[in-house]
């Protein structure tokens, strides 16, 4: 419990020695984050479902201070993601950092979500988490050491529509996150959960049904003409692993909205479906 406590000792620059795991590395958050862990000195391994982006990204880190490799990963494949993890504590004989951080989006009307598409969502933002827990956790608690870093967004703390089965995944994350950290503690491992508003990263301009305009609805959201920067967060992130924090809520507008939320969640609630209402009438029709 103690040695958790004091966080792990990964932030700032020196991270020489680590070894880290970030899926969803070939582009986006992920990247961002491989980046900063190669500058910091650890050794990542980059994993993606795209092991082209994967290996774009590990090529233009090449010779920096940290080593970095990509592989090919489908995160809803449980089995291979036990395989990567089981893989690199074979390398290095441990796994101090473990990011969840692949993850897709759909907006647009509820009603307009095929099945096949609810099913999507939750098999990468919802299982892709649980294994990458599945796989990375245990090995941590035979170390006594190590963090899990999973990648929800501020959908997992203020809800709104026209992005309802994000806002379910993202919740699903949050609330796995709180609640293994309050258990892995007593194991010598820390959990956090990274809260970001709008990102500038491709998923802005994904997932669209409905004439939804992600980078439009995710904007407006936060009252923001500009996305925060990936490579910002990924700083961020460090950070908050180093002070061992449950939750990393960025920018400051969204730790903001954020305690509105849990101070007058009515009042929230109401300026939330004011917010839907203009969104909904701003769809760009299709056809």
């Amino acid at each position: 419990m103690r040695e958790a406590s004091r966080g792990t000792g990964v932030g700032g620059s020196d991270l020489r020695g680590k070894t880290a795991i970030v899926t969803g590395g070939g582009s986006g958050i992920g990247a961002a984050l491989t980046r900063a862990l190669v500058a910091g000195g650890a050794d990542v391994t980059c994993a993606d479902i795209d092991l082209a982006a994967a290996e774009l990204v590990a090529a233009a880190l090449a010779g920096g201070r940290g080593g970095v490799r990509a592989v090919h990963l489908d995160v809803t494949d449980a089995a291979a993601v036990k395989d990567l993890v089981d893989d690199v504590v074979a390398r290095s004989g441990r796994l101090d950092l473990m990011f969840n951080n692949a993850g897709i989006t759909w907006g647009g009307p509820t009603e307009m979500l095929s099945l096949d598409q609810w099913n999507a969502i939750i098999d990468v933002n919802i299982r892709g988490v649980v294994h990458g827990v599945a796989a990375a956790y245990p090995v941590m608690i035979g170390q006594r050491s190590g963090h899990i870093v999973n990648t929800a967004s501020m959908a997992g703390l203020v809800a709104a529509g026209l992005i309802t089965s994000y806002v379910m995944t993202k919740h699903a994350v949050v609330g796995m996150s709180l609640a293994l950290r309050t258990e892995a503690a007593g194991h010598g491992v820390n959990v956090t959960a990274v809260c970001p508003s709008a990102v500038e990263t491709p998923i802005l301009d994904k997932g669209s049904v409905g004439g939804f305009v992600g980078r439009r609805y995710y904007l407006a959201s936060q009252g923001s003409t500009k996305a925060y920067d990936a490579d910002r967060l990924a700083q961020d992130t460090l950070a908050a692993i180093a002070a061992n924090r449950p939750l990393l809520v960025v920018p400051r507008r969204s730790r903001i909205s954020w305690r509105m939320q849990r101070l007058a969640p009515g009042l929230t609630n109401r300026l939330a479906a004011q917010f839907i209402a203009r969104q909904r009438a701003e769809l760009r029709p299709e056809g």
